[in-house]
């Protein structure tokens, strides 16, 4: 058995669910993504979404539109007679009408635990705030924002290792596999709803690139989990103080080290840097107008060493 699908997404993070969809023998009716923005070297080709270069490769018809408020779209979305529509990280709000065209709904996967982090950036949030843990979820959507019923979820321990990038691969996988069985349930008549709780509901806002500066007065470990939160996008930044002139650095991966010292203070040859308590030692980093490189590699063309600081 299969049901025939309208997928939605836009980003990497969407792939494997559409690629595991088609794998297990559900009908792709029809792909919907963002439009393609400009890009390459010169700004002037425009590039296709992730979703929109897999659907091509699959043969599944491809469609951009700016809004799916109109009557037109509306009697397109409908003419394609899905069963259900699967979302995942589109990027655009599904009005009523689109809502409950598909016989069975529309369902989307959600990179957090919810009622926590509902939003745009659950993933960069979650590592950001200290989470012990994150998930996956397939919820029955409404109009509000992540709001609806939830069917099933996957958890997943985030460790202080972890940068955004991580948890967003290993989520992304995970996800597919869910909703792979989310919709086999669906098939079979199986999927069991419940509504989410009113309880500890948070929201994870788009990240604005003015909290990208790092704090080194917070202690080690808020540190590190502001750094690899935003890691490798946009990037957590500081400035590396007295080397002729001040010059901008993006910290992508670091470790909790011993040490202490004024906040900011480099602490050794080996890029421990010294906290508001304890300190870090950075492994990755990315110098403006560079490519990102490892800590060794770094020193060896910029020796940084006592009593240099990050500003």
């Amino acid at each position: 058995m299969s049901l025939r699908l309208i997928f939605m997404g836009t980003p990497d993070f969407s792939v494997p669910t559409l690629l595991e969809l088609v794998a297990h023998g559900h009908e792709i009716a029809a792909v919907y993504t963002r439009a393609p923005k400009p890009g390459g070297r010169r700004g002037l080709q425009l590039q296709p979404t992730p979703v929109e270069e897999a659907a091509r490769r699959l043969g599944v018809p491809v469609l951009t539109p700016k809004t799916l408020k109109t009557p037109e779209a509306l009697d397109e979305f409908r003419a394609f007679d899905a069963d259900a529509a699967v979302v995942v990280a589109y990027g655009m709000i599904l009005p009523q009408a689109i809502l409950d065209a598909p016989k069975l709904g529309c369902y989307n996967l959600h990179a957090s635990l919810l009622p926590r982090w509902r939003g745009a950036a659950p993933i960069n949030r979650a590592i950001m705030a200290g989470d012990a843990e994150s998930g996956v979820m397939v919820m029955k959507m409404d109009v509000g924002l992540d709001t609806g019923d939830v069917a099933m979820a996957e958890r997943l321990a985030i460790t202080d290792s972890m940068t955004a990038l991580d948890l967003h691969d290993r989520l992304s996988r995970l996800g597919a596999d869910l909703m792979v069985r989310a919709m086999a349930a669906l098939d079979r008549g199986g999927l069991q709803l419940r509504k989410q709780s009113e309880d500890g509901v948070t929201y994870a806002t788009k990240i604005d690139k003015a909290e990208a500066r790092i704090d080194w007065r917070k202690p080690a470990r808020e540190v590190l989990r502001h750094i690899h939160g935003l890691s490798p996008f946009p990037g957590a930044w500081a400035e590396l103080a007295g080397v002729s002139e001040n010059a901008r650095v993006k910290i992508l991966r670091c470790e909790l080290a011993k040490g202490s010292g004024a906040p900011g203070e480099v602490l050794d040859e080996h890029l421990t840097i010294a906290c508001g308590d304890g300190a870090i030692r950075i492994i990755e980093l990315q110098r403006e107008g560079k490519g990102r490189m490892q800590a060794a590699d770094f020193l060896r063309g910029l020796p940084l060493k006592p009593p240099m600081r990050l500003a």
